[in-house]
This record gives structure tokens, C-alpha cells and sequence, in this order.
């Protein structure tokens, strides 16, 4: 909208005052002239400003959604080397299940087996015959133990092949469950991305416009500036020509002017009334000459008063001097002075970088026991809440924001906040992005995160998925 209207002002303004030439014949006409043209000048100057102004809010705006748009595809290379990752897990899961499956199924047959054996060759007197045929009470109670052992361990086994294939079972639900997690994800950063390449694509027209409308404006602006300058121009010829009249009025007045002078001296000589005793009057100007000698006296004693008082400048140089004289002793002190006080100053330094980084430890572990006490609230996507229900970013945002940190709102904004430290580095409070994921860091290799609809806000190994980054926020 104020593109519209900054538009059309400079439309109208262009429209009400285009180019004339010079046609005006007095200086106060061309004056005018040039007054009407710098005003539109300045209007075209100043319109012109505010579409270079707005074309750079353009710009940067086009700056930073190429910057998200880069983190998105960044993201979405992440989930797909994720989702590549767990497809292979459901595969080996697959194959551990069906290993599974088939070994209680043999053990399963090996003791039905054993179980009609016993049953075919005694029936239900297989005790009894077995007690039969023993040598001795030993040998009775051995071939029972080792019946009873027989059928503990067949139990056992089958047992432990049902448990592992229940085990097998729950592992690839969950790999399927997280794959599709993730190629849900994926699809959504994707959306998000072709939005992204539109809203470019439709800035970087908008730009083109004002790259446009910006050289149209230039283009007036040197019309005017040309206009202008052949006004001045103009103005300035109009001036020497009135200049060139006055002086040579001014000439021929002068010329007037001699000739009468000349005419009046020529009358002066023929005048017979002057005489001698004119000339006898002009004594006195004899005696003022006199007088005048005797101010002499006047000027020697200047001077002489001006030479004493300069002696007083020399003294108070010598004075000057005097104090200024630097001992060495004086330096001495002085320079280790300096060097004590650079050296405080040095471990002034190092204190303070050391207390630093303990403030920022410490601030990093309240930061990540303060997100702990949300574990096992609902996961909401979109949402914000710590306790009804948030995502991962919204998790990492509201928890930064209870201690007076402002972060973005996405995942892929959130890291690029901060610096960036590496995985070995890292300390609890800080941020472990992965693609299309993020989580505060609570150290011992572990993670608190806004984790997804079914388990929640969780605590989890970091390295379960690809580490993209760790930023320090604080």
C-alpha cells in the first residue's frame, strides 16, 4: 500500500511540472524560475529517497528469507538422511524379527517333540516306566532331574524368544512411527519451502518495480538538474549584461565627470584674484609642523616602555622553564606507575573472562533444570504452552523467555541464534539443532525436548538423530 501511494505522489508531482525550457527575460523572471525548479527538484529528490529506502527494506527482507530458505533445504538434507537412517533400522528390525520368530518356532517343535516322545513311549505311566527301568534310586532321581532341567529349559527358551520378539516387535512400531514422523516433517518443510521460494520470487518482483520507478525518477531528476543549471545560466548571462550596463554607465558619468573638472581647472588659472598674501597665510601650516616635531618625544618613550615590558616575559619564561624541568626520578615513578597499573588492568581481564564464563555456566544449568520440571507435558504442534502443550521450537522459546531471552519462532530461525560451539563443548543450556528439530542440551550427552505427539515433552540421548549445530545463547 505505501508503495501504491509513493507511486502515485511522484506520478502526480512529474504529471503537474514537466521540463520547460527557458523562455523568461528578466532576472526576477528566471529567478522564479529557478526557485520552481529546485523546489521540484527537491520533491523528486526527496521521493526518490523514500523508494530507495523501501526497495532496501525489500532488499533485506529478501536477504532473510533466503537465509531461512538455505536453513530449510539444510533441514529437510537432514530429515532425509534421518528418514534413509531408519528405513535401514526397520530393515535390520525386520530381519532380527523374523531370526526371532523362527527360533521360538524351532524351539517351540523341539519340545513338542520331546513332550509326545515321552508320551508315545510311556504314556501316562512315563514316570512309572522310567522308575521301572532305573538301575537304582540314583539313577531314578538323575533321569528325573535331568527330565525336569529338560522342560525348565525348553520353557526358558521359549520364554526368552517371546519376550525378544515382543521386544523386535515394539522397536520396529517405534522405527515406523518415527520414520513417518520425520517424512511428515519433511513434507511440511518442504511446503514450507516452495511458500518461501513464492514470497521471494514476488519481492524480488516488487524490487524490479522500484529498481524501475527509481531510474524513471533518476531520469527526471537529471532533467530538472539540467533545467536548473541552464536557468542559472541564463540568470547569470542576464547578470553580467546588467553588470557590463552599470559599468559603463558608471564610465561615461567618470568621463563627464573629468571633462567638467578639467573645464573648472582651466577657469581656476585664469582667475586674477589670487595673490600673495594667500600665499603668506600658509605660515601656520610652519608652526602645526613645529608642534609636531615635538610629539617625537612621545614615540621614543613608546618604545622604550614597550622594551621593559617585554623583560617581564623573559622572567616569567626563566620561571617557566624552572618548573618545567622533568627529573628522572619523576619518570621513573611514573613508569611504574603504568606498568602496575597495566598489569591490574591485564588480570582485571582475565578475571572478569573467567567470571563470565562461570555466570554463563551456571545460567545455562538453571536454564536446563527450569525446562526438566515440564517433562512429560503434552507435545502440540504450534504451540507455545510449557504445560498445555508446545513443539520443539515453541519449547525452546518459551523456555528461553522466562529468563529474559528473545528467540525466533522456527526451528531453522533458532539456529542461527547465538554462536556456534562444538558437540564437545557443549554445556546444559544449550541449543542441539538437528533437521527440523531442536532441543536444549542438559548435559551428560542427554537432551530435554518437546519430542512429538506420543511421548511428549521427553528426555533423550543427543546423538539419537544428525547434529546440524550447537548454539550458545548464553
Amino acid at each position: 500500500m505505501k508503495k501504491r501511494l509513493l507511486c502515485l505522489t511522484l506520478a502526480l508531482m512529474i504529471a503537474g511540472t514537466q521540463v520547460v525550457s527557458v523562455g523568461a527575460t528578466t532576472e526576477a523572471e528566471v529567478q522564479a524560475q529557478i526557485e520552481s525548479t529546485t523546489a521540484t527538484l527537491n520533491s523528486i529528490y526527496a521521493n526518490l529517497s523514500a523508494l530507495e529506502t523501501q526497495k532496501q527494506a525489500i532488499e533485506s527482507q529478501i536477504s532473510e528469507l533466503n537465509t531461512n530458505l538455505f536453513n530449510l533445504m539444510v533441514s529437510i538434507q537432514a530429515l532425509e538422511t534421518d528418514i534413509a537412517t531408519k528405513e535401514s533400522e526397520i530393515t535390520s528390525t525386520e530381519e532380527n524379527l523374523q531370526r526371532a520368530q523362527t527360533a521360538k518356532e524351532e524351539q517351540y517343535e523341539a519340545m513338542k517333540q520331546r513332550i509326545q516322545y515321552l508320551y508315545e513311549s510311556g504314556g501316562d505311566s512315563a514316570w512309572f516306566q522310567m522308575m521301572i527301568s532305573a538301575d537304582n534310586l540314583s539313577d531314578l532321581l538323575t533321569r528325573a532331574e535331568y527330565t525336569q532341567k529338560l522342560y525348565e529349559q525348553d520353557r526358558e527358551s521359549l520364554e526368552t524368544y517371546v519376550a525378544t520378539i515382543e521386544q523386535i516387535s515394539s522397536l520396529e512400531e517405534q522405527y515406523v512411527s518415527e520414520k513417518a514422523e520425520l517424512e511428515t516433517m519433511k513434507a511440511e518443510y518442504e511446503a514450507e519451502s516452495a511458500n518461501l521460494q513464492v514470497e521471494i520470487a514476488n519481492l524480488e518482483a516488487t524490487s524490479a518495480d522500484y529498481a524501475n520507478e527509481i531510474a524513471y525518477a533518476q531520469s527526471q531528476a537529471s532533467s530538472y538538474a539540467s533545467l536548473l543549471a541552464q536557468q542559472q545560466a541564463e540568470l547569470e548571462r542576464l547578470e553580467a549584461e546588467r553588470i557590463a550596463a552599470e559599468e559603463a554607465a558608471a564610465a561615461a558619468a567618470a568621463a563627464e565627470a573629468a571633462a567638467a573638472a578639467e573645464e573648472e581647472e582651466e577657469e581656476y588659472e585664469d582667475d586674477s584674484d589670487y595673490d600673495d598674501e594667500d600665499y603668506e597665510d600658509d605660515s601656520d601650516y610652519d608652526e602645526d609642523y613645529d608642534d609636531y616635531e615635538d610629539d617625537s618625544d612621545y614615540d621614543e618613550d613608546s618604545d622604550y616602555d614597550e622594551y621593559e615590558d617585554d623583560s617581564d616575559y623573559d622572567e616569567d619564561y626563566d620561571e617557566d622553564s624552572e618548573d618545567d624541568t622533568y627529573s628522572d626520578s619523576d619518570y621513573e615513578e611514573e613508569s611504574y606507575e603504568e606498568t602496575s597499573s597495566a598489569s591490574e588492568s591485564t588480570e582485571d581481564t582475565s578475571s572478569s573472562s573467567s567470571s563470565s564464563d562461570s555466570s554463563s555456566y551456571s545460567l545455562g544449568v538453571q536454564i536446563a533444570n527450569y525446562a526438566l520440571q515440564f517433562v512429560g507435558n503434552p507435545y502440540v504442534y504450534g504451540g507455545t504452552s510449557l504445560t498445555n502443550g508446545t513443539d520443539c521450537s515453541g519449547f525452546v522459546q518459551s523456555v528461553y523467555a522466562a529468563f529474559g531471552y528473545s528467540l525466533s519462532r522456527t526451528s531453522y530461525s533458532q539456529m542461527t541464534e547465538g554462536t556456534e560451539v562444538s558437540y564437545a563443548d557443549a554445556q546444559p543450556g544449550d541449543l542441539i539443532c538437528y533437521g527440523g528439530h531442536i532441543a536444549i542440551y542438559i548435559g551428560n550427552g542427554q537432551i530435554v525436548h518437546a519430542s512429538n505427539a506420543t511421548d511428549g515433552i521427553k528426555i533423550s540421548t543427543a546423538t539419537y538423530r544428525t547434529i546440524l549445530t550447537v548454539r550458545r545463547i548464553v
